[in-house]
């Protein structure tokens, strides 16, 4: 190959690099883009649903046809009879939508009885890792009928990193009240489960509470992160090309 065709060859070879790297980059940038607006779209939804009333629990002929997105996070109130000494437990180190709830421990998810016979999977609220077994917080043992207040939730989805749920020591790394509720052979109806937000057990365990939506937003940094990049990219091809035409003169 003659040296003019090298370099020929050279300069085409990194101008479709270039242009792979900035479409890319920029490509990344408009992701982030449209995630910002997914986001604040989420948020809004999020925030009016869970500031208004909480409103009467759907009835049982409607339950398969809920969906997340269109009934995740409404508030609801309904009176149901907890299952005598039913508990499971989802571990936590933290919650972005609890701001009193800090450090590690478990969710306290437990079968309650609805008026017509029904069952649906509560989360209670949280506990300490010291404060797991039922037996150092009989205070907040349910007795009878309590009118509940709490959000509609849906499982949530596992990822790579997640570990193996342990139903042998009735540790969940998910909330998933469909697992849970099969290992312990309850009959929960519900698609969906129950964040409770009130009313506070006596000695305070398992600590229910209200939703604060404070989610991060960062798309736009990340957006201009990309763009930036691509920029970057862009300038440091021209200056190449310029460099490398400067010397074929």
């Amino acid at each position: 190959m003659l040296p003019h065709e090298k370099r020929r060859g050279g300069v085409f070879g990194a101008t479709l690099f270039a242009i792979a790297g900035i479409a890319i980059l920029v490509g990344l940038g408009k992701w982030q883009l449209d995630r910002k607006v997914w986001k604040e779209d989420l948020i809004a939804t999020v925030s009016m649903r869970t500031d208004r009333p909480p409103q009467a629990l759907p009835p049982r002929s409607d339950w398969e046809r809920l969906k997340p997105e269109s009934s995740e996070f409404t508030r609801v109130s309904f009176p149901a009879e907890f299952l005598d000494g039913a508990e499971a437990y989802a571990y936590t180190a933290g919650s972005s939508l609890r701001a009193d709830v800090e450090g590690q421990g478990f969710w306290v998810f437990a079968p309650a009885r609805l008026a017509g016979g029904s069952i649906v999977l509560v989360n209670r609220g949280f506990v300490p890792t010291d404060r797991k077994d039922p037996v150092t917080r009989v205070d907040g043992r349910p007795r009878g009928s309590v009118d509940i207040v709490g959000y509609m939730r849906w499982p949530e989805a596992r990822t790579m990193f997640t570990p193996a749920d342990d139903p042998k020591n009735n540790v969940w790394y998910v909330r998933d009240p469909k697992a849970m509720s099969e290992a312990h052979k309850w009959a929960v109806a519900a698609p969906f489960y129950i964040d409770q937000e009130a009313p506070v057990p006596p000695g305070g365990l398992p600590k229910p509470g209200k939703i604060e939506v404070k989610m991060p937003n960062r798309h736009l940094e990340y957006a201009l992160t990309w763009f930036g990049l691509a920029l970057a990219l862009g300038g440091v091809y021209a200056v190449w090309l310029v460099g490398r035409l400067r010397r074929r003169l």
